[in-house]
């Protein structure tokens, strides 16, 4: 009873099961580290056994602890050197540390990617179980050494070996799953092998190494790495209020931007081997000028709003049921479009959408126009539906147009499946309108009524749009920085973009000449 009684032997006892759970903490990660080469099924079985192994080793080792001293008797000397046996383990123990960690560290530097998951080469089992028994020996020799110094009692040693492997065994998952998820703490985890090898082999040639030193170097590298698993999740968290597809988007792009910059680095080396370049046209072709407007245009659409992407109220051709048959008949025939809306004396009492073809078929019937019309009424919808909504009611449209309006039921421009995809592609003219940009020398020549979207990206850059704006157009944009309505000779900075504005009326802006600052 005296035993349980003695405050030391607990002191002693707590004080060693602290030191076999810090001291085991790297065979774990090891074991973390083994067991991953293994399929998933396997995973826990290898590290159960390994830390049973671990148990099993420890104890053994407390039990030959005797052998262990006489193991200080030298068995090789010479003018340089002398080793004992206990150097011998020492040193083939820092030699398979410094071997073991440095193919680990090659495989995750190298980082190779993996053709086909499936297909992924597992090591057998009982090859990583015997890996692990190897590196329980190194690592427990250590452990048993120290703990022989500071506990004489082997029944209080054991007793604290036995419940600082239950603990591991408690949390081995855990710490794995860790472990795996963080690439970051298995480099750094591999680099304290290093560490500890170099050091083994230091001390089996009789080069002393303080504990101390080595202690505070990995607390401090771990400290450090704390702090960088606190940024990381930080971050994410950041990240993570952030809609999805506005994440996804910029991901893309950015992964964009970096391919453009080294098709570029490459193009400029001289040196470049053009047997590699030619492998796979898939491999190694870059995006095309066009499928990078395309790709930016699609992830951009979500973030632009429906007047950015219709046809504004003062370009739309509509049939007024009031007017003479003949002069609707000619209309009909003098413009290129093939959807017209009718109306009634004005564009807001509109009445139906119908085709030229039918229209023109109707009038030379001498059906009622407006009957005709209303067969076939408008789908409306409102200048604040999302974007990426608006292809459903496309769809819902069978190849019609939708109309555009205000919260006052104020017609403000219609769209259809052709301004949509101008939206994401680029601009595809009609035959009695003119380009909405046209590049002249060191110069782009624009309408003020130019989509502020594909303006952005033809002139390739990120000042013209802000979150807070709320102008689709050229022209807004222009208005907003001046605070009125610029008079043609007028010039207006957004750096690194002069915009000059060329032609003007009391009411809006026509033309606007755009020059870039030279580099």
């Amino acid at each position: 009873m005296e035993f349980f009684f003695n405050p030391s032997n607990w002191a002693g006892l707590l004080t060693l099961v602290i030191l076999e759970v810090v001291l085991g903490i790297d065979n774990l990660v090891f074991i973390a580290i083994l067991s991953d080469k293994l399929p998933s099924s396997q995973r826990d079985k290898a590290r159960i056994v390994g830390l049973c192994l671990t148990l099993l080793m420890r104890l053994i080792l407390l039990l030959l602890i005797s052998w262990l001293v006489t193991l200080r008797t030298t068995l090789i000397t010479n003018q340089y050197f002398t080793l004992s046996g206990r150097d011998l383990i020492l040193l083939f123990g820092g030699f398979f540390l410094l071997f073991k960690a440095t193919i680990e560290l090659h495989e995750r530097l190298e980082n190779h990617p993996e053709e086909n998951k499936h297909d992924k080469h597992y090591a057998n089992f009982w090859i990583v179980v015997i890996q692990i028994v190897i590196l329980d020996a190194i690592f427990s020799l250590d452990a048993v050494i120290t703990a022989v110094g500071i506990v004489n009692n082997i029944f209080i040693m054991m007793t604290a070996i036995i419940i600082a492997i239950g603990i591991m065994l408690l949390t081995s998952k855990k710490l794995t799953k860790f472990v795996n998820l963080h690439q970051t703490v298995v480099v750094l985890c591999l680099s304290f092998l290093l560490m500890i090898g170099f050091s083994l082999v230091l001390e089996a040639f009789r080069f002393h190494v303080p504990k101390g030193y080595l202690y505070v170097a990995i607390g401090f590298s771990i400290l450090i790495e704390l702090f960088n698993q606190i940024a990381r999740r930080n971050f994410i968290r950041h990240q993570s209020i952030r809609p999805m597809r506005q994440r996804v988007a910029e991901a893309i792009l950015r992964l964009m931007i970096k391919e453009q910059k080294n098709n570029n680095n490459i193009s400029n080396n001289k040196n470049y081997n053009k047997k590699t370049s030619h492998k796979s046209s898939f491999d190694t072709e870059s995006f095309k000028d066009e499928e990078k407007y395309m790709i930016n245009g699609v992830l951009t659409l979500a973030a632009r709003s429906i007047r950015s992407i219709m046809t504004p109220r003062r370009e739309i051709s509509w049939v007024n049921i009031n007017q003479d048959t003949r002069e609707m008949r000619l209309q009909l025939l003098d413009t290129p479009h093939s959807l017209f809306p009718v109306c009634k004396n004005e564009l807001d009492e509109i009445i139906g959408i119908v085709r030229a073809k039918e229209l023109l078929v109707a009038i030379d019937n001498n059906l009622d126009v407006e009957t005709f019309a209303s067969k076939t009424p408008p789908i409306i919808i409102p200048d604040t539906l999302d974007p990426i909504n608006l292809l459903g009611v496309l769809r819902r449209s069978k190849g019609s147009l939708v109309i555009v309006t205000n919260e006052f039921g104020v017609i403000q421009g219609l769209i259809t499946p052709l301004d949509l995809l101008e939206a994401i592609a680029g601009e595809f003219p009609d035959a009695d309108e003119t380009p909405e940009v046209i590049v002249e020398n060191n110069s782009w020549l624009v309408k003020g009524g130019t989509d502020l979207h594909s303006l952005q990206q033809l002139l390739d850059t990120k000042q013209l749009i802000q979150k807070k704006d709320t102008y689709a157009s050229l022209a807004g944009l222009l208005i907003a920085q001046k605070g009125r309505l610029p008079l043609p000779g007028d010039t207006i900075y957004i750096a690194p973009l002069h915009f000059h504005i060329i032609e003007a009326t009391q009411y809006r802006i026509n033309l606007v000449r755009i020059t870039k600052d030279k580099q």
